[in-house]
């Protein structure tokens, strides 16, 4: 496999066209084709010499889209291809304010998460920072209209635990931030994680204030640990420090994710536990009502018992909302798309 040439930041490109004979203003029209979402041959303004010396070391394309699904509520679910052959999806959400691309950080997953079917085949291998960058290159170029950018926020929800990613996932927020680029805001991304808690320290450090999400739904380690292999390294203990933590440095204010599943977590008690662990603390709480996975036993909670759980937190004194469900036509949880891609394939 040849290399990515999104890897690359501005400075790196700059060096990589010095390197091979060429004036510097290539350097310049090479990355604003590339944040343009165009593969290097199709950026019309560099000559043909120059492409064919690049296009010897790096991918021209290095993602691609082979399927698009498009859900009654206008969010598109995409099917991606990387120069290798593997596949991976992202989601993008529609809403008043602006458009929400929800991006993976690596081919399958380790984590082992019950309710997510992205690690049902284990993790292949991890996305490198450009690739998780031409995700977000393509949408934005498919449907950026004039000046106005196709994708406004980010999501890092995709396939992958972004903090098992950590090096190349960090390189992708200095890229995509960078006012030399696509220079999307760091406070219009959202980073999720199940609780790799040495890794959220680190990230506290990065000078990257993106809105760090967990993913918590349990309130107790045993519980927890039910659901997600992750509890048997990191207490819930230690992933509130580690918040606050993120929030001692960053300002920014840490998200809960709690997905509601039937039998397990969302009962009075469950309320009364969460409003213990988390009233007072600088957080908001995101509820979510389970995307089932037919290769799993776990199910959702109905929309009754949903917003009585809301209810209760709110009544309690916590920040919560309920997620507003999209693309639930298509097939939106992550995951999903890809499993079926490979079975078929098979």
């Amino acid at each position: 496999m040849k290399g990515i040439i999104q890897d690359l930041n501005y400075n790196r490109i700059c060096e990589l066209v010095a390197d091979l004979g060429e004036p510097k203003f290539r350097a310049k029209q090479l990355f604003t084709g590339l944040a343009q979402g165009k593969r290097i041959s199709g950026i019309s303004v560099l000559p043909k010499s120059l492409k064919d010396k690049l296009l010897a070391d790096f991918e021209d394309c290095p993602i691609e889209i082979i399927q698009t699904l498009t859900s009654a509520d206008g969010t598109e679910k995409y099917l991606f291809r990387l120069a290798d052959g593997n596949v991976i999806e992202g989601v993008l959400m529609k809403y008043k304010y602006g458009n929400t691309q929800c991006v993976s950080t690596q081919v399958g997953c380790r984590m082992g998460c019950k309710f997510c079917a992205s690690t049902l085949g284990g993790r292949v291998r991890d996305l490198t920072s450009g690739e998780i960058l031409s995700q977000v290159l393509l949408i934005n170029a498919l449907h950026q209209q004039g000046k106005e950018r196709g994708v406004t926020n980010i999501v890092l929800m995709g396939s992958g635990e972004p903090l098992d990613n950590y090096d190349n996932v960090v390189e992708f927020l200095k890229n995509v931030t960078s006012p030399d680029g696509i220079n999307i805001s760091a406070r219009n991304i959202s980073l999720s994680t199940c609780g790799l808690v040495d890794k959220m320290y680190a990230l506290a450090d990065e000078g990257l204030p993106v809105n760090l999400t967990v993913s918590l739904h349990s309130t107790t380690d045993s519980e927890r640990a039910r659901t997600m292999p992750i509890a048997n390294k990191w207490t819930i203990a230690e992933i509130l420090k580690a918040c606050e933590n993120y929030f001692d440095k960053t300002g920014r204010r840490y998200i809960f994710e709690y997905a509601l599943i039937e039998g397990e977590n969302c009962d009075e008690r469950h309320a009364d536990e969460l409003i213990t662990l988390l009233k007072g603390k600088p957080c908001h709480v995101n509820l979510i009502r389970l995307n089932e996975v037919k290769e799993r036993s776990l199910a959702a909670a109905g929309e009754k018992a949903a917003y009585r759980f809301l209810g209760l937190l709110e009544k309690g004194g916590l920040s919560a909302t309920l997620r507003r469900r999209t693309g639930a036509d298509i097939g939106g949880a992550c995951g999903q798309l890809r499993v079926n891609y490979l079975q078929n394939k098979e």
